[in-house]
């Protein structure tokens, strides 16, 4: 697996995808605008796309909450990322893609030895994503609304990584 660019070449398959009803059920609220996020590449922020063999499978986006225009996060320690994630074919899940992912964006958001933890915001109603990022070493912070939908916080610290 590896992570490239989402291009604005993406924009069809990723408007595809955002309308699956999986994806729906883990990000019901958001309106990404991708005709214009994809044209735009700002500091603080990646948009990729996971290939497996060649071929996407899924969506990751990477930030950093401090510096992110909107304030999504609201007041946010500097040094930390937060990822969006997502399979964009429901038969491409529950089969280690996204673990895979995960660990690529982890190691990503790593590499920059000055980041200190990776916050996640499942809604609280996905307990499957709970189960998966504890999985991968994050840790409850808090219950808080993004938006209008009630979420957990999740965070990854540095050395809390697993192998």
């Amino acid at each position: 697996m590896k992570l490239r660019a989402a291009t604005i070449n993406d924009l069809d398959l990723i408007k595809y995808w955002d309308k699956q009803q999986h994806v729906i059920d883990c990000d019901p609220d958001d309106e990404w605008n991708w005709e214009i996020e994809l044209n735009r590449n700002p500091s603080w922020r990646e948009q990729l796309i996971a290939e497996l063999n060649g071929e996407p499978i899924g969506f990751i986006q990477i930030i950093d909450p401090y510096s992110e225009e909107t304030h999504y996060w609201g007041s946010v320690e500097k040094n930390k990322k937060a990822i969006d994630i997502w399979i964009g074919e429901e038969s491409n899940l529950n089969n280690g893609y996204g673990t895979l992912m995960m660990k690529l964006a982890i190691e990503r958001c790593f590499q920059n030895q000055e980041i200190d933890g990776i916050l996640i915001d499942p809604l609280k109603s996905n307990v499957k994503a709970h189960r998966f990022y504890e999985r991968l070493g994050f840790e409850f912070i808090e219950e808080r609304q993004f938006e209008g939908s009630d979420c957990f916080v999740y965070e990854l610290k540095r050395n809390k990584v697993r192998k």
